[in-house]
């Protein structure tokens, strides 16, 4: 019947059945309209939203945000410059060199100085590679290997796991009950390109960007509280505590009243590893910005974050003897490691 109502319907076509909608212009020419044809296409197949793992440690801090850019830019000039001397080599033979790299510098400066020092050229140059890596701000020992069936050893040695690191970490918070602890979590990138920690039971879901939620696990040993020997402190619980990372740290990072030194030895190899648990603990490394670490401290202002690769230890790729790199303490750690013989 004229004028009468014809009931609404909806159908959902699959995207080759979704028909081309004709126009017709002012001038009597038909066209179809493929912004149309795009956005009917997103209406009939829009995905579900995928929910991503919520990380556990804070966005990155705004003062951070200022000061990184500038640290950069000073350790770029800083490492332009640098060259390396026989005062930095911890150990060599034919087959590895282990150097103690200052903080500030950048790990592809240490290695592009080092053909000068060894006097290589041509295809020896091409042969050396960086066996570990540090962060620009951590110093200590760098290990760099001479051909490339060693380098090839040695990734499968850290892959394996057979390879044990230790660090030293000046660290300013509450100081903890504990002397010993193992921190379990996951490690990721967030939406924001930031690395953070994850809930352990988030080890293996996807992040935004294709990668997955990895497993990170780090030991830590008070060494030092305020400068002071640990057999003093007498509530310290001396076994060894195990922490399974569920949720957000129930320790603010806003009591920052000691100073604290911890020898962390890494059971896996994340970026950032260390400073994302000493954060998560509470206790974030001394000029650390980027993870909650102060930036003035007693009068005096930090330009990198006070960590130091203590040690290396592994069995020789081509002799199989047991071997033991150490590079000598920065000298913030030197006064807190004698008290623990005073």
């Amino acid at each position: 019947m004229l004028g009468a109502k014809v009931p609404q319907m909806t159908v959902k076509l699959p995207l080759c059945q979704i028909p081309l909608i004709n126009f017709l212009t002012s001038s009597g020419k038909i066209f179809r309209h493929p912004r149309f044809i795009s956005m009917a296409s997103q209406s009939y197949f829009d995905s579900p939203t995928e929910v991503y793992p919520i990380p556990l440690s804070p966005p990155l801090s705004v003062l951070s945000k200022e000061i990184e850019p500038h640290r950069a830019l000073t350790a770029s000039s800083k490492s332009a410059l640098f060259t390396l001397s026989r005062s930095h080599i911890i150990f060599e033979d034919e087959w590895l060199i282990a150097v103690n790299k200052p903080q500030g510098i950048y790990c592809e400066s240490v290695l592009s100085s080092l053909p000068a020092l060894l006097n290589y050229t041509g295809a020896n140059v091409s042969e050396l590679h960086l066996a570990n890596r540090l962060d620009r701000d951590t110093s200590g020992v760098m290990l760099i290997t001479k051909l490339h069936k060693v380098a090839a050893k040695f990734v499968k040695a850290f892959t394996d796991h057979k390879v044990r690191k230790t660090y030293l970490a000046f660290c300013v918070g509450l100081a903890p009950k504990w002397e010993k602890i193992t921190v379990k979590s996951g490690h990721g990138r967030s939406k924001y390109g930031a690395w953070r920690v994850y809930a352990a039971s988030d080890v293996g879901r996807k992040l935004p960007g294709g990668s997955l939620v990895k497993h990170m696990e780090t030991s830590f040993e008070v060494l030092s509280v305020n400068s002071g020997c640990l057999k003093e402190v007498s509530d310290l619980q001396k076994d060894e505590a195990v922490v399974i990372v569920q949720e957000k740290s129930a320790i603010g990072c806003d009591l920052k009243n000691d100073e604290i030194l911890v020898r962390a030895s890494p059971q896996s190899g994340r970026t950032h590893q260390i400073r994302l648990h000493c954060q998560y603990l509470g206790i974030p490394i001394r000029g650390d910005v980027r993870y909650e670490g102060v930036y003035d401290w007693k009068g005096s202002r930090y330009d990198g974050h006070d960590l130091h690769a203590e040690s290396l230890s592994f069995e020789h790729p081509i002799t199989g003897k047991p071997i033991l790199l150490q590079a000598p303490p920065p000298s913030w750690a030197i006064q807190p490691l004698r008290s623990q013989f005073e």
